[in-house]
C-alpha cells in the first residue's frame, strides 16, 4: 500500500504536463486573464504572428510578441482553485512573470467605473490559498511588476489607484451580496463596512491565489483589473474598450520589464 501510494504520489508531482496543449517551453512573461474571450483581446494588441492554442475546459492561451518583447497570455478560468492549475502548470514551463488582468467591482467612491486599479496587495479570502500557508502570509503582488504596471498607465494616459484588494471564493455572498430568496449572511454588511474602512479598493477571485503562489514558488507577479461595477452606486460598465485597457496595461507592463531586463 505504501508503494502503490508513493507511485500515486510520484505521477501527481509530474507538474508541467497537465495541460496536454500548452507548449513545453512559455514565455516568462505572462498575463493572467480569467476569462478566455479576453486572451483574443489581448493577441490582437500584440505584434503580428500569434500562436493561440485551444486548452481543455474551452480555456485559451497565446503566445507571441509585444514591441519585440516575448509575451504569453493564458486564461484561469474563475477563482482560486483553477488559477492553482494553470499558474503551477505555467510555472512549470518556465514561465516567471505573471500579471493578472481581469475586471472588479468597487467599494470606495473615488474608484469609478473604468478606472483601472492596480492592487499591491490582497486579503486572502480566496481559500486556496489557505491551503498553501498560514493566514497570517501576506498576499503582495512583486515590487517592480507593480511599479511597471504604474508606470504603464503613466505611459498610456490611463486613470488608475494603487492599493489592496479583496479576493473573494465566491462571486455573490463572498462578495457580500445578497443571493436567491434573499439569503444574505447576518456579517455581510459589517465585513462591506470594515472592508472599506480599511481602505480596500476592490472585490475581485483571483488576485491573493496568485500572489500567494508566485512567492511562495519564487516567482514576480502583479495585476490590474478594469473596474465594470460600483457596489456603492449600482453603476454597471458593458464596455469591450475598459476590458482592452487593461490588456494593453498588462502588456506594457511587461514590456517595461522585459526590456529593463535585456538591458
Amino acid at each position: 500500500m505504501g508503494e502503490e501510494f508513493k507511485r500515486q504520489e510520484q505521477k501527481a508531482s509530474e507538474i508541467g504536463h497537465v495541460e496536454k496543449n500548452l507548449p513545453e517551453i512559455f514565455p516568462r512573461y505572462c498575463l493572467l486573464p480569467g476569462d478566455p474571450d479576453r486572451v483574443d483581446v489581448m493577441s490582437a494588441q500584440w505584434d503580428p504572428g500569434v500562436t493561440s492554442y485551444d486548452l481543455a475546459r474551452r480555456e485559451r492561451a497565446a503566445v507571441g510578441t509585444y514591441k519585440g518583447s516575448p509575451i504569453g497570455a493564458c486564461d484561469t478560468g474563475m477563482g482560486g482553485g483553477s488559477v492553482e492549475i494553470y499558474l503551477t502548470d505555467l510555472v512549470a514551463r518556465g514561465a516567471d512573470t505573471f500579471i493578472r488582468v481581469g475586471t472588479t467591482g468597487s467599494i470606495q467612491e473615488h474608484v469609478k467605473v473604468g478606472d483601472i486599479v492596480i492592487n499591491d496587495a490582497c486579503v486572502r479570502m480566496d481559500g486556496t490559498s489557505d491551503l498553501y500557508v498560514l493566514k497570517g502570509y501576506p498576499a503582495a503582488a512583486n515590487y517592480l511588476v507593480t511599479a511597471a504596471l504604474v508606470e504603464a498607465c503613466e505611459k498610456l494616459g490611463f486613470r488608475y489607484h494603487v492599493g489592496t484588494g479583496c479576493t473573494c471564493a465566491s462571486f455573490y455572498t463572498g462578495q457580500c451580496r445578497t443571493t436567491i430568496g434573499g439569503y444574505r449572511p447576518s456579517g455581510a454588511d459589517r465585513l462591506f463596512d470594515d472592508l472599506r474602512q480599511a481602505k480596500v479598493l476592490n472585490f475581485e477571485m483571483e488576485g491573493a491565489t496568485i500572489f500567494t503562489l508566485a512567492r511562495i514558488f519564487g516567482k514576480r507577479a502583479g495585476m490590474c483589473a478594469s473596474v465594470v461595477a460600483h457596489r456603492l452606486t449600482g453603476e454597471w460598465l458593458e464596455d469591450p474598450e475598459a476590458e482592452a485597457r487593461a490588456c494593453l496595461v498588462g502588456a506594457e507592463a511587461l514590456h517595461i520589464l522585459e526590456e529593463r531586463e535585456r538591458a
